[in-house]
């Protein structure tokens, strides 16, 4: 399917619903906290200055930085599904590739336009935006895509199967399904580094007085916090679901192992430097385990289990 100059259309040649309005759509949030007022964003335009950090900056670098190596070469398609603002869709347009972004949000959307106008036109021409639940991605742009994106968004559902599992279906055979999400076992990390010490204490749970023993001791060395985690923050059971559902793990890499904590800070002359940092801890262990967010590169093998009627909406 070769993109129309049009840049907002559905793919089985419906139209996309009206814009809704940003101020009756009312505020989503978009980021889990992890301590009191410690959320990354909280609407839309938070995100989009979230992108403009250092930490937003390294996430998206890391992350193409990884898809060069996995994807297949341009003008292949790719679906990006919850693209935000458009900044992966965007760089590998520039790259090549058409894209296309399912974004649930329109104030995300609207973003990605106005990134969009910007753009040469032959990198607009190459992108398509799609209003639309990810969970709905079939019905909306269809299968066989040559490689499918999913980033940011699992920590945001109560339950990630469902979501993933489109995913492997709306991927063809052979192709590449990418996904990051939060490191769970880690997330006290940031809490620690900024001093945000009861936070801290929260987030890796009271120890009891039996896991002082050689036995609990031998438990928690697998890495998993005291407290638990929800499904979609644990990147074990997100490679487990993939895995089940007709993929192969390719790579995993940890994303923002030195940089979490550092807030909002933007980026300065030595960005190169500290994404190059950042990208040979978040290839090797034991660095990239106590990364912030966990990018799983996988590759679909054959026929995508098929989806449970509960998995439907």
């Amino acid at each position: 399917m070769q993109p129309s100059p049009t840049n907002d259309r559905r793919s089985s040649g419906r139209e996309v619903p009206p814009p809704v309005d940003p101020a009756a759509a009312g505020p989503r949030v978009l980021a889990v906290i992890d301590g009191p007022d410690t959320a990354d964003y909280t609407d839309a335009a938070d995100y989009v200055a979230h992108t403009a950090t250092l930490r937003g900056v390294i996430r998206q670098r890391l992350v193409t930085r990884a898809l060069i190596e996995h994807l297949p070469p341009a003008p292949a398609r790719l679906l990006d599904i919850g693209g935000g603002n458009g900044v992966q869709a965007l760089e590998f347009a520039r790259r090549g590739y058409h894209v296309t972004v399912c974004e649930p949000d329109p104030r995300m959307l609207a973003e990605t336009r106005r990134g969009l106008a910007d753009a040469p036109e032959s990198v607009r021409r190459r992108v398509e935006l799609i209003q639309g639940d990810g969970r709905d991605a079939v019905h909306l742009v269809g299968t066989g895509w040559d490689a499918t994106f999913c980033h940011g968004v699992i920590m945001f559902v109560p339950e990630p199967a469902p979501l993933l599992t489109v995913l492997v279906e709306l991927t063809r055979p052979g192709g590449i399904i990418s996904v990051v999400g939060k490191n769970g076992p880690a997330l006290a990390l940031r809490a620690g580094l900024q001093g945000r010490w009861q936070d801290t204490t929260a987030l890796l749970g009271e120890p009891s007085s039996a896991e002082t023993t050689e036995t609990a001791g031998a438990a928690g060395a697998s890495g998993q916090p005291a407290v638990q985690l929800p499904p979609g923050d644990d990147p074990a059971n997100v490679a487990a679901i993939l895995t089940a559902a007709g993929t192969q793990p390719l790579a995993w890499y940890g994303i923002r192992t030195f940089t979490d904590h550092l807030g909002d800070s933007p980026p300065g002359p030595d960005v190169d430097a500290v994404v190059n940092a950042e990208w040979a801890a978040g290839a090797r262990d034991p660095y990239r385990g106590i990364a912030r967010l966990i990018h799983h590169v996988h590759r679909r093998t054959g026929i995508a289990r098929r989806r449970l009627a509960s998995d439907r909406r």
